[in-house]
């Protein structure tokens, strides 16, 4: 397992092209603490799965994209992706990532007792970028995203666990660290420079 911890997380390679999130409790600070801090030239889509109530409204959205110096936008059904922007997936819709290079929104049954599924997104995610998908899993108390950790870990893409010890609920990062081997274990700060430095190399 490897852990890098601060400038020498210029070392990781930057030939990606998509970064997948999955967050659940805890989730509103863990954003507002990552997303406000990548700069205005990150080049590569984000997509984020947060565990909500499915009758949320659109203010978490509407707030992150307020702090943000890059687009956070609601992900809509068949929109074309688009670098720099963070899809963030409805209240009670999936989100699948699809082999044209756009997303699609489902209300299939739930997975792991959830809608939308981090192991939905993943698993989608990395049939269409594949080794060139970065994974992270943050803060929760499920254990969704494990499978789809294992899924882009199988085909060479690079899973992010946030370090339990950081997280306010650790329940999803020990379950994707014990299921996934992932690449990295790092703290809220550290994940905000690792991807800011994927845009340095």
């Amino acid at each position: 397992m490897k852990r890098f911890i601060g400038k020498k997380t210029a070392m990781v390679d930057s030939g990606y092209a998509a970064v997948a999130v999955g967050v659940s409790t805890g989730g509103l600070d863990a954003l507002k603490f990552i997303l406000p801090r990548l700069p205005e030239n990150f080049n590569l889509p984000i997509f984020i799965v947060y565990h909500i109530h499915k009758t949320s409204d659109d203010f978490l959205v509407c707030h992150l994209n307020d702090i943000s110096r890059i687009r956070v936008k609601q992900a809509e059904d068949k929109e074309t992706i688009i670098p720099a922007v963070v899809y963030m997936a409805p209240p009670d819709y999936h989100l699948l990532i699809e082999w044209d290079c756009t997303i699609a929104l489902s209300t299939s049954e739930p997975v792991s007792y959830t809608r939308p599924s981090i192991d939905v997104l993943f698993e989608t995610a990395v049939d269409v970028y594949g080794e060139k998908l970065i994974g992270i899993i943050l803060t929760g108390a499920n254990r969704d995203g494990s499978a789809g950790a294992c899924k882009i870990k199988a085909a060479g893409g690079l899973v992010v666990v946030q370090d339990p010890e950081t997280a306010q609920a650790d329940t999803m990062p020990k379950a994707a660290i014990a299921a996934a081997e992932p690449d990295l274990i790092l703290s809220l700060e550290e994940i905000s420079e690792f991807l800011c430095n994927l845009n340095q190399n």
